[in-house]
């Protein structure tokens, strides 16, 4: 699964994420200053965030470029030197050109989360002195979203295109690698499904969580210092009254606790993904023989064949529903919990209409990428059962014991 796509995948992972977090680091311990070197020097302490467009072409995000530029281009040579591979150029410097994208994705939001306020605030005043704003004021704002949005959608059309092509290349590398070990591989039951179908959908899956992850730790490395800041407009919280950095500590609890929630209510169902798979595939490959040979597919084995899919579908749905129950109410809740949070201060009359449209958006982002798990755990039930399923070439390849399912005869339920 990595192997095929990525040099030598354990060390090259945690040389990724040591890496990462070396350049992170220095840039907090005092890279971000160094751009002054070459006049691209960091915002000055107090200044007015850039409203529009221009924040992309700043001194401080030019400089972050040059330095993403650097590490990465510094990574990337060790590796070609360390240990050559033929998809090199696309699991190492794809990777990182769609991780920068995502990160100029992340940019946008904060662009747009800065506007909030003036626009809000501007709305505010005309509805309360008639002709105190005039139209050209108004749509000048407007202006400016659309250019931060149509800017975030142009890059994002393009990632998105090259998103895809590094989809298939990730497929492409499994499948020449399951191909020459089909010999091997073809005594696993399912084995045609699993690469011809299962090596798409697990590089989707893993690509699409890739990404969410990596945007939900930008987004929280983004707007937490924005989310702090405005929390010194918000002390006080319902029941509990005032505590330090009020929203930031009020967005960790909630997020932390519909994860726990949910990985308990959702505990059995990749099991039963899994399962559900080789119950489909025992069908299936009975109804293919069937195409060649007048006496297979009869009747009677195919109602036994179905009658197994039908269980296992019936006990996936049972386990959805109530996974469904805690997952639906608590995104119900989740929908009014920071307008609760803020009540106190919007009684008080303490933030003006624009401050409150920021402090919604800030506490947004940073809730949603908190809820990361919340959010994607349909998503990594279903990656779980996928890699299960590719895992079994891994234990033949190895000359591993299968997993205990993969040994249970297809028509077991569970």
């Amino acid at each position: 699964m990595f192997v095929s796509f990525f040099p030598r995948p354990k060390w090259f992972f945690w040389s990724a994420l040591l890496w990462t977090a070396l350049a992170i680091g220095l840039w907090y311990a005092g890279g971000k200053t160094l751009g002054a070197v070459i006049g691209l020097p960091p915002d000055k302490p107090g200044a007015p965030p850039i409203i529009g467009l221009s924040l992309f072409w700043s001194a401080p995000l030019l400089w972050f470029y040059i330095y993403f530029v650097a590490f990465t281009g510094a990574f990337a040579a060790f590796w070609r030197l360390v240990a050559p591979h033929p998809w090199q150029n696309w699991s190492v410097l794809g990777s990182a050109l769609i991780i920068f994208t995502t990160y100029i994705n992340v940019e946008a939001s904060v662009a747009i989360n800065n506007w909030y306020g003036p626009m809000w605030d501007l709305v505010q005043q005309a509805l309360s002195k008639v002709g105190s704003v005039t139209i050209e004021q108004f749509n000048a704002d407007i202006a400016i979203f659309l250019e931060i949005a149509l800017f975030a959608m142009f890059v994002t059309v393009l990632n998105l295109f090259f998103v895809s092509h590094y989809i298939f290349r990730w497929r492409w590398a499994m499948n020449d690698f399951y191909a020459q070990n089909w010999q091997k591989l073809r005594l696993v039951e399912g084995a045609s499904q699993r690469v011809q179908e299962d090596t798409m959908r697990f590089a989707t899956t893993t690509e699409d969580m890739g990404v969410s992850f990596v945007n939900s730790v930008m987004t929280l490395i983004a707007f937490l210092p924005v989310l702090a800041t405005l929390s010194s407009h918000v002390t006080a919280l319902p029941i509990v009254g005032k505590i330090p950095h009020a929203l930031v500590t009020a967005a960790i609890i909630w997020s932390a606790f519909g994860t726990g929630m949910l990985a308990i209510a959702g505990l059995r169902l990749p099991g039963l993904n899994f399962r559900n798979q080789r119950v489909e595939a025992a069908y299936r490959k009975e109804l293919v023989y069937g195409e060649d040979h007048a006496d297979r597919a009869q009747p009677a084995t195919l109602h036994e064949l179905f009658q197994n899919v039908k269980k296992n579908y019936f006990k996936m749905y049972f386990n959805y529903m109530y996974f469904n129950v805690f997952r639906y109410l608590y995104l119900q809740a989740d929908a009014v919990y920071s307008l609760i949070l803020l009540g106190p201060s919007i009684i008080a009359g303490v933030v003006t209409y624009g401050l409150i449209q920021q402090i919604l958006g800030a506490f947004s982002q940073v809730s949603s990428s908190f809820q990361y798990l919340v959010t994607s755990w349909s998503t990594i039930v279903e990656l779980q059962s996928i890699y299960k399923r590719l895992r079994a070439f891994e234990s033949v390849l190895q000359d591993e014991p299968l997993s205990h399912i993969e040994a249970e005869p297809p028509y077991v339920v569970g």
